[in-house]
């Protein structure tokens, strides 16, 4: 497998892979998606809560606040040595006390582990009038995405990579024609006719084709995949997509053992 990187930022990263097929793309899709242990707020226990908001509200959106963590400080709870009864190698409390009049962020939670901490400070939680009081203790656990959406590492997809040709003699009034039709601009005037400008912005959708059947061809390439992940936990999308991949390669080696074991 081939890779190239088009885009690269702490949040996103989109790159092509070459030389996979449709079956490992989708695999490494719902890889990164559900099978990369996250960081995320599992139980609250809440001591006074006399906000506007119920409990169950307050506690759905203190799972939802994504946290920032090293992967390889945190062991997952079923596979700890405390067998899944929780301590502080597998698990996190974040401690909030706070009373109004003010407003609760993410900022406001109070971490046991100083590399655990909410990956944003200004989100908000909650709006405290005059007396109203939040107290809780929220406990943090490594997760997958498969178990809960609060577990989800990424957000991720791909496309096959766009192979778009013009054929000689297109006319004027085709090239109109394309040029009017296509919504991502992967044409551009050349002369009377048109050529292709950018081909990676196809999105495949052949409305160039219809408008003109005979002189533009648009195919996907069924080995090379344009691939776009977007973080939406502690960890940046180079770490997701690396431990995507050791986790299909883990899955593969144990189906190996397992057949073998019937050879």
């Amino acid at each position: 497998m081939k890779i190239k990187i088009l885009e690269e930022s702490d949040e996103k990263l989109t790159f092509v892979a070459d030389e996979i097929n449709p079956s490992f793309a989708n695999a490494l899709r719902r890889a990164m998606m559900g099978e990369v242990p996250a960081l995320a707020i599992d139980e609250v226990d809440i001591h006074e809560n006399s906000s506007a908001l119920y409990n169950e509200v307050l506690s759905h959106r203190l799972a939802l606040v994504p946290l920032a963590f090293d992967p390889k400080k945190v062991n997952i709870r079923e596979e700890c040595v405390c067998e899944g009864k929780g301590c502080v190698e597998c698990q996190v409390v974040l401690v909030l006390k706070k009373e109004g009049p003010c407003t609760v962020y993410t900022k406001d939670l109070k971490s046991s582990d100083e590399d655990v901490k909410p990956l944003y400070d200004s989100m908000p939680l909650v709006m405290l009038l005059e007396g109203q009081k939040v107290e809780l203790e929220a406990t943090a656990r490594l997760g997958r995405g498969r178990e809960h959406a609060k577990w989800q590492a990424a957000v991720a997809s791909y496309k096959y990579y766009p192979k778009v040709t013009i054929k000689p003699g297109l006319p004027e009034e085709d090239a109109k024609k394309i040029l009017d039709v296509c919504p991502t601009n992967v044409f551009e005037r050349s002369g009377r006719g048109a050529r292709v400008a950018n081909e990676l912005a196809c999105i495949l959708c052949d409305a160039c084709v219809e408008a003109s059947p005979q002189y533009v061809e648009v195919k996907g390439d069924e080995t090379k995949f344009v691939f776009r992940v977007e973080t939406v936990c502690g960890l940046k999308p180079e770490q997701i997509v690396s431990l995507a991949l050791e986790n299909i390669e883990a899955k593969a080696k144990e189906l190996e053992e397992k057949v073998s074991e019937y050879a």
